[in-house]
């Protein structure tokens, strides 16, 4: 890989009624520069991730980050759209651009609102990122889609009930310590676990502490090609990364597989040379709490229905063999869409130089993995990323 992350910024993400997409891309973009160290003339291309799909009126954005800067002006800039993987579909065409030799110095921008949008509108545009002539109907939204898929998971290896809650609480422990997240508050395992008012189910055997929040934000980062990022003040190497798309309609695959997570991961360890046991974090997409369970299964770190051991056995907590969502996933943190994949290498990033927020801070990571999901596991990206040594 000739890519390397040499700055960023990051909103917090919430509900945020005083921002608009424009006020949002602009704060990142103009700080994501200024760590980095370095004018908007400087930048060769801009990125801009940003779903949509009716949240905004405002559809054509791509030239909302020149309002970030008058030096911006006439700089090739492109929208990227991939459903929820939109963030890190606009980090890979930006890699794809300084690997082309067409651009040094590539800004990313993710960034959504959602949170101005009436609740059943917003069910109505999540669920575009599903295959309308099989799940266009489907009561809950989004909820639901993932709702069925855990119903069909918990009939063929058994009620998960327990592994969903501790994913829940997991995630939601590991938020508490980043400024960033959306809900920064430990709900314990009982809480997660139980039906209750405060917790009651959204879809299948979904309960509210399953699903990720309905939020606003946006997070950037600035890309250099390697010879530039040697000059400098920090940098963080993509080793490897890779993009698996499937086919839409869940009916023409097997759902509780997330093949196309399997391949991705498999293209990028292959790549980058390395194995998931060389891995010293993951931030994976956690849109709801069995989507993190199967992930765990299609990445390879078990057998396929045995995600469970991986949760239950401690594995993925912060001190086990391969801590999952240190900053509290999409979960805790939030799923403001056009800015999630862009977060989590920010998340990744602050990680791997040792700028972690304290208490979110791992000891010493060396390298990590970030899978980013569009759909039912239909856009599928893995980044892996390494400190410069």
């Amino acid at each position: 890989m000739t890519a390397s992350i040499v700055g960023w910024a990051h909103t917090p993400f919430g509900k945020f009624d005083t921002e608009t997409v424009e006020s949002l891309v602009v704060k990142v973009a103009t700080d994501a520069l200024a760590d980095a160290g370095i004018s908007a003339a400087d930048v060769d291309e801009i990125m801009l991730g940003h779903f949509n799909a009716g949240f905004s009126p405002q559809d054509f954005t791509a030239s909302l980050v020149l309002q970030a800067d008058p030096q911006l002006r006439f700089k090739p800039t492109t929208r990227v759209e991939n459903a929820c993987a939109t963030g890190t579909a606009a980090v890979h065409q930006g890699i794809r651009a300084i690997e082309a030799g067409a651009a040094k110095i590539v800004l990313v921008v993710g960034v959504e609102q959602m949170t101005r949008t009436p609740g059943a509108e917003i069910g109505r545009n999540l669920l575009k990122a599903s295959y309308l002539p099989e799940d266009g109907d489907t009561v809950g939204g989004f909820a639901g889609v993932f709702g069925k898929i855990a119903q069909g998971y918990f009939q063929k290896h058994g009620d998960q009930s327990d592994a969903l809650a501790m994913i829940a609480a997991k995630n939601h422990k590991n938020g508490v310590a980043n400024p960033y997240a959306q809900m920064r508050k430990d709900f314990g395992f009982e809480f997660c676990r139980s039906e209750s008012e405060k917790n009651p189910y959204v879809a299948g055997p979904l309960k509210r502490t399953d699903c990720s929040l309905v939020s606003d934000g946006a997070a950037a980062l600035v890309l250099t090609d390697r010879e530039t990022a040697k000059t400098m003040g920090k940098a963080v190497n993509f080793r490897a990364t890779a993009h698996a798309q499937d086919f839409l309609p869940m009916s023409k695959r097997d759902i509780l597989q997330f093949e196309g997570c399997t391949v991705a991961w498999q293209r990028a360890l292959q790549k980058g040379g390395v194995t998931l046991n060389d891995l010293s974090f993951v931030e994976t997409h956690d849109c709801f709490t069995v989507a993190e369970l199967i992930e765990y299964e299609a990445m390879g770190l078990t057998p396929r229905g045995q995600g469970a051991r991986a949760i239950k056995e401690g594995w993925t907590q912060k001190d086990g063999k391969l801590p999952i969502n240190p900053s509290g996933g999409l979960k805790a943190k939030g799923h403001p869409i056009g800015a999630t994949g862009v977060s989590m290498h920010v998340m990744s990033a602050m990680q791997l130089v040792g700028q972690a927020p304290e208490g979110m801070q791992l000891k010493n990571p060396q390298l990590a993995g970030i899978f980013n999901m569009g759909g039912a596991a239909v856009a599928n990206y893995v980044s892996l990323l390494e400190p410069v040594k």
